[in-house]
């Protein structure tokens, strides 16, 4: 099974609009064009799909997307409108992949860029956890702990030790797919285990380049990196296990 992660397309409802460093719909739809060329299975779209909350700029989004040659799933960002996102295409909370599961996580915070997923979400998440034990990929757009950027860092998930705390009674969650940070990024969290499961495990976690403007590494303040070009990361799922890289497209 290979999947493709996009991430923060900040798309306007003007699609001639311009970003920092570039078009964000022109970019985006060179990395839809780069990534039909990997043959993905599936595609999923970690958040901020739009810059302005615009129907429109959904609709120009679904139109996009469109053009991949996969099924493709969404899920919100920090500068999403769920609701408008919903009337738009559906947002799923699980995906059945056969021997893998997907579930996609909503940390999304009304006026917010930080992410949390509250206690009901965490209980939903250990219940569903609880219900099967298949090899399972989380996606969500917050990172789940610090990426070395100080400005980033403290816009990314609030919970983040309630959440680690949650997954460490599960053993099968293999890998997070993250958005948010547009940069790449490869790190992982230790689980030191629970009463229900002992035994230490640790937990992937990546980053994903965005479709638009890139995000400088280990700055303290908010810079871009006008250096680095739009990008994708690419899965493959093993037999339980995950292999992984960034892919950058030129323009």
């Amino acid at each position: 099974m290979r999947l493709v992660q996009i991430s923060d397309c900040h798309l306007h409802a003007d699609p001639a609009a311009r970003a920092r460093a570039g078009f964000p719909l022109r970019q985006l739809e060179a990395v839809v064009e780069a990534v039909n060329r990997e043959r993905p299975d599936m595609v999923l779209v970690t958040g901020d799909i739009s810059n302005d909350e615009t129907a429109a700029s959904y609709q120009l989004a679904v139109r996009t997307l469109g053009r991949l040659a996969a099924p493709w799933f969404w899920l919100a960002g920090n500068h999403d409108d769920p609701a408008l996102m919903a009337e738009t295409r559906e947002l799923l909370d699980e995906l059945d992949i056969g021997a893998w599961r997907i579930l996609m996580l909503d940390t999304h915070v009304s006026g917010q860029a930080h992410g949390e997923l509250g206690p009901e979400g965490l209980a939903e998440l250990a219940a569903r956890l609880e219900e099967d034990d298949r090899p399972t990929l989380l996606a969500m757009h917050h990172p789940p702990l610090p990426v070395g950027s100080a400005w980033i860092d403290a816009l990314g998930l609030r919970d983040r030790e309630a959440f680690w705390q949650t997954l460490s009674a599960f053993g099968q969650v293999r890998a997070i797919l993250c958005g948010h940070i547009h940069q790449a990024f490869a790190s992982h969290q230790r689980l030191a285990g629970s009463p229900q499961r002992p035994e230490e495990s640790e937990v992937a976690v990546y980053g994903c380049p965005s479709t638009t403007d890139q995000f400088l590494a280990h700055a303290e303040t908010f810079a871009i990196d006008e250096a680095s070009r739009p990008g994708y990361r690419v899965l493959d799922l093993g037999e339980g296990d995950v292999t992984t890289w960034v892919e950058r497209v030129d323009l």
